[in-house]
């Protein structure tokens, strides 16, 4: 579904992004890992079309974002990591706006916007503005704007910022059922228990150029010799030297028990 090829992105002489290959399947939740400023988001923003590569290649469903840039985004729901709502519009209002911009007819609008609302708990809300919603609340109408036109692939940045328990369960249903139907979640977190429990697989990302990816139980295997989690895989490659001591006195005192 996402075939990322030598991708870069230069801001002056800083390299955000530097080199990355990605090979991502449909039917599958990608989890996306890494550091603050690894270049997680700007890769996300590349794949989603709204940063123009340095140099590479991104092709969605086999359609090159650089040549049919609005036919890749067709296919695409994205969520950033701090999601821009308009404040003034109802929730309604606000899903109609959205599905203006994909094309979709005024009817369909409709019963899609019915449906989703009510799916993520904000049936009664639909016709209040959107200033006065929780964050959660935002974080919900925000998916259900992304999930409108039925995308292929959701590509979602932090999507459990802020979230309450029973959001946070939520979303995570909403991943797994959206790839058990064939399409495609890209998804960056910083939650590595979440990352582990719902990702089919993974990439870690640091200073702009992928560390490792695979299957969680790969990493394991091949970073923590099968006896740690994806936490401890994460620190290995990307922690400090006195983070990586303290994780090699743990496992030792592992072995010991």
């Amino acid at each position: 579904m996402i075939r990322v090829e030598g991708l870069q992105k230069r801001f002056g002489r800083f390299f955000a992004v530097n080199g990355i290959d990605l090979h991502v399947r449909k039917g599958e939740v990608f989890g996306f890992l890494g550091p603050n400023g690894a270049g997680k988001t700007t890769t996300m923003k590349m794949i989603a079309g709204l940063l123009k590569p340095t140099a590479g290649s991104v092709f969605i469903d086999g359609i090159d974002t650089a040549t049919d840039p609005v036919a890749a985004k067709r296919l695409i729901g994205y969520i950033p990591d701090r999601p821009y709502l308009y404040e003034r519009l109802t929730g309604v209002e606000f899903l109609g706006f959205v599905g203006g911009i994909y094309g979709m007819e005024d009817d369909a609008i409709a019963q899609r916007s019915e449906e989703l609302l009510a799916f993520f708990g904000l049936g009664n809300f639909g016709g209040e503005l959107i200033e006065g919603f929780s964050h959660g609340m935002k974080q919900r109408l925000s998916l259900a704007a992304a999930l409108l036109h039925r995308p292929e692939l959701l590509v979602i940045d932090e999507p459990m910022v802020g979230l309450d328990p029973a959001g946070a369960k939520l979303i995570k249903k909403v991943f797994r059922q959206y790839a058990d139907e064939g399409r495609t979640v890209f998804v960056s977190t910083h939650t590595l228990e979440v990352a582990e429990a719902i990702c089919d697989r993974v990439a870690i990302i640091n200073e702009g150029r992928l560390a490792t990816q695979g299957t969680v139980d790969e990493l394991k295997d091949l970073h923590t010799q099968g006896g740690g989690n994806l936490e401890d895989v994460f620190l290995e490659l990307i922690g400090s030297p006195d983070q990586q001591e303290i994780i090699q006195v743990l496992r030792e005192d592992r072995t010991r028990a």
